[in-house]
């Protein structure tokens, strides 16, 4: 006797549903694979947080350059600067996520989540890293003609002994400089007035003025003023010296110790941008910063490459995220 099997009560009500399911999610995949394919069709905007002049604008455009060419679309630096660079992170995160408006991030946002008591964004879950580009120094630099120190040591004494407190200047609140010079001014008890700017445009140009007695910028601006004499570098924050400038030693090296900050640059996009977008953006950044032109280009600007695809560069943002957050806390740091 030939027997049949029965399907089970609920498969009636539940295949429909299952097919419905497997359609919209094949109907999905198909639809991002197609933006993937048709992308990219026209300019894309890459928003530099900072106005122009500075590191992360002169990155974002030796970077916007390479990769016009590889994708066959202009790619357009826009300047938004504002509130420690978080101005243009937000501009980003709620931009359309179709692969045509993309952030040129850097170390300051992973420390403006913990600065700012409010932000209108969330850097880690509205953000979707797709790689890093270089890491640069951050540099102590005077104006040798306001100030005589020549080492770190000069300068504490100097500023200890100043019946009014040396001003320094920064990015703005919650930036890497701002973090630096706090943590120079805990180490040293050197007491420091912090001067907070847009950009190191208009920071660059005080510091040589002499309205701010000294910074903490990152080595690209401040490189052509240093081998001008101009300005004199005393040490860098890094762990270990920078290549460019062998003779100036690290902080550590000029006897305040716990020094290890340098900043990062990378390229990121809204969230929801399709994951073939992203892996594409990915892969062509890495080969633009592995090509030897491009390195060259960066080394003689002060920035040393450091190409990450999209999950490294989200490790390396986790991670610092946290080690800044602490720095924060211990320097009784906050913006509202």
């Amino acid at each position: 006797m030939r027997t049949t099997k029965t399907l089970p009560r609920f498969f009636p009500r539940f295949f429909p549903r299952f097919l419905r399911t497997a359609l919209l999610m094949l109907g999905a995949g198909a639809s991002a694979l197609c933006v993937a394919q048709e992308w990219p069709a026209k300019p894309i905007s890459l928003i530099v947080p900072f106005p122009s002049g500075g590191t992360t604008d002169v990155l974002a455009r030796a970077i916007g350059d390479q990769l016009s060419k590889r994708l066959g679309q202009p790619v357009i630096v826009e300047n938004r600067p504002g509130a420690g660079a978080t101005l243009g992170a937000d501009y980003v995160a709620k931009a359309k996520p179709d692969g045509y408006t993309l952030l040129m991030g850097a170390v300051h946002h992973t420390i403006a989540t913990s600065v700012y008591k409010k932000l209108p964004y969330n850097f880690q879950k509205d953000l979707a890293p797709i790689a890093t580009v270089a890491m640069v120094p951050n540099v102590l630099v005077i104006n040798p003609a306001k100030t005589p120190a020549k080492t770190v040591a000069e300068l504490v004494a100097l500023a200890r002994k100043s019946p009014t407190e040396f001003a320094y200047g920064s990015n703005g609140n919650g930036t890497a400089q701002h973090l630096i010079g706090t943590q120079f001014q805990t180490a040293s008890g050197a007491p420091l007035l912090h001067v907070p700017y847009k950009g190191s445009g208009p920071l660059t140009t005080d510091l040589l003025g002499g309205q701010v007695t000294m910074s903490f910028d990152t080595l690209t601006p401040v490189l052509p003023h240093i081998k001008a004499g101009k300005l004199r570098a005393l040490a860098v924050t890094t762990a270990k010296r920078s290549s460019v400038l062998p003779d100036v030693p690290t902080m550590e090296e000029a006897g305040l110790k716990g020094f290890d900050i340098g900043t990062w640059f990378g390229i990121l996009a809204p969230a929801a941008t399709p994951k073939p977008i992203v892996a594409q953006l990915s892969a062509k950044i890495v080969e633009i910063v592995n090509s030897p032109d491009f390195q060259q280009r960066m080394l003689a600007a002060g920035a040393e490459p450091m190409p990450s695809d999209s999950a490294a560069f989200a490790k390396r943002i986790d991670d610092e995220t946290a080690k800044f957050a602490k720095l924060v806390k211990d320097g009784k740091v906050t913006i509202e």
